[in-house]
């Protein structure tokens, strides 16, 4: 129905469309994301929310405005960084509208710090969680061994890092055993790998030590090496491990967590193993030190020898002894004689006897005479045998009452000889002034001193 108005023109009335709340956020809802279907929106991170499924939910905001973002689990589980609050991020997605509470947000699909990339975030991150964690300290690094027997090397078959550390090796110690664990050393599986590789070594123990090595490249392509899977399993690793990732200014979070860090795969390989020459020319240097070592010690016991033999005590002592040698010779010489005399008198019998039994039954006295013989040899040797046990029990005790004498008995019972400045024996406190130089013999070695006082 037309209305007129004052003028008396006629208007149509306006058509009126009434809409459903949902409808009406669906529609600006697919009218935003046409428009802004590709946006990038920078601002500070605030009110981050990570859910147990996966998905982040924080707000983006500046001076003046926010808006609400999302991340769902698959994007942001290739995030090389941990966002924080406060963190001035660059977000990229498509601007939408949550409709259950009808407000405006952003549907991230990716997000980046400002400033510096986020494989360096990461980086940092990272290596500020396991320094805190102690994980980097000096004290659990453990030694390389000098002479490994086998080294375990995880790397990629194809890399030239490995050609490099073989041909190292080889030139420097073609004895070396070397067992290789394939990994790829590049990409998201590569982490895993590596890791796989050093657990497998803690398992089967057949190495001394292991080399995780990597070619140069840029910080993607190293960074399957600052993995916190990987540098954990290198922490755990009772073996211990050198990190040769990269080129010199290179640095991963390995490096930090290995026992030992090398500038290249080839250093590694120079570091891991002396070469044959340097062992020989340290074994010739230790031989000749020890040579000399015995030298020395052989000459100043010489000189300790030689002066104790100037002290008339101990030729004495010598001399005593010389002649106790002398005695015994003696009688051993005597009893060897009179041994010989007895024999022989036995063999003048036997012959006696053998002539005079001619006439008579040879086999009757055969067999008396051979009886006498052999009860007359039977005493003998039991005379001999005693007379041997006698003289053996004399020397015996000649020798332990020798040892009794000896004053380096008496000195080892705590006793101590004294001698003046011209090595002779003193017996009496009068010998000697306050002032005068001595030298006291003990049962180890002697005592230089000078005389403060005496006493009657």
């Amino acid at each position: 129905m037309s209305v007129p108005d004052q003028l008396g023109f006629t208007f149509p009335p306006r058509g009126r469309r009434t809409w459903t709340v949902r409808d009406l956020v669906a529609a600006v809802r697919n009218h935003l994301e046409r428009e802004y279907s590709d946006t990038w929106v920078e601002g500070e991170i605030s009110n981050l929310r990570a859910h147990d499924s996966g998905h982040l939910y924080f707000t983006l905001k500046d001076e003046s405005a926010q808006i609400r973002v999302v991340m769902f689990r698959s994007a942001a589980r290739l995030l090389r960084f941990r966002p924080q609050n406060g963190m001035q991020v660059v977000v990229r997605g498509r601007v939408t509208i949550y409709e259950d509470r009808g407000e405006l947000q952003v549907s991230a699909e990716y997000l980046e710090p400002k400033g510096a990339g986020s494989l360096q975030v990461a980086f940092e991150q990272l290596k500020a969680k396991l320094e805190a964690e102690g994980l980097f300290d000096a004290s659990r690094k453990k030694p390389i061994p000098t002479l490994p027997r086998k080294i375990g090397i995880v790397t990629s078959p194809q890399a030239a890092a490995l050609r490099d550390i073989l041909h190292i090796l080889r030139r420097r110690h073609h004895g070396a055993n070397v067992l290789i664990f394939p990994a790829q050393v590049q990409g998201e599986t590569a982490a895993l790998e590596v890791s796989a590789g050093i657990r497998y070594f803690n398992q089967t123990r057949d190495v001394d030590v292991i080399i995780v090595a990597r070619g140069g490249g840029s910080a993607e392509d190293l960074a399957a090496f600052n993995h916190e899977g990987l540098a954990r399993a290198i922490a755990s690793s009772s073996i211990p491990v050198i990190s040769a990732v990269g080129h010199e200014t290179d640095f991963t979070i390995i490096d930090f967590i290995a026992d030992l860090r090398a500038p290249t795969p080839s250093a590694a390989a120079e570091l891991v193993i002396r070469s044959r020459l340097e062992v020989e020319q340290q074994l010739a240097s230790l031989h000749g030190r020890l040579g000399k070592s015995i030298r020395y010690r052989l000459l100043i016991a010489r000189q300790n020898l030689t002066e104790l033999a100037r002290h008339t005590v101990f030729a004495r002592l010598m001399d005593l002894i010389h002649r106790r040698q002398q005695r015994l010779d003696d009688l051993t010489h005597r009893l060897a004689q009179a041994e010989r005399r007895i024999v022989e008198q036995q063999r003048r019998r036997f012959e006696s006897l053998s002539a005079a039994v001619r006439h008579y039954d040879a086999r009757r006295v055969l067999a008396s005479i051979r009886k006498d013989l052999q009860a007359q040899t039977t005493a003998l040797v039991s005379t001999v045998r005693r007379l041997l046990r006698e003289r053996r029990m004399r020397f015996e005790r000649m020798e332990t009452a020798l040892q009794a004498l000896s004053p380096l008995a008496i000195l080892a019972r705590g006793y101590a000889l004294a001698f003046d400045a011209a090595g002779r024996l003193l017996m009496d406190a009068s010998e000697v002034q306050p002032g005068d130089r001595i030298s006291v013999r003990l049962a180890q070695g002697t005592v230089n001193a000078t005389v403060n006082g005496k006493r009657g």
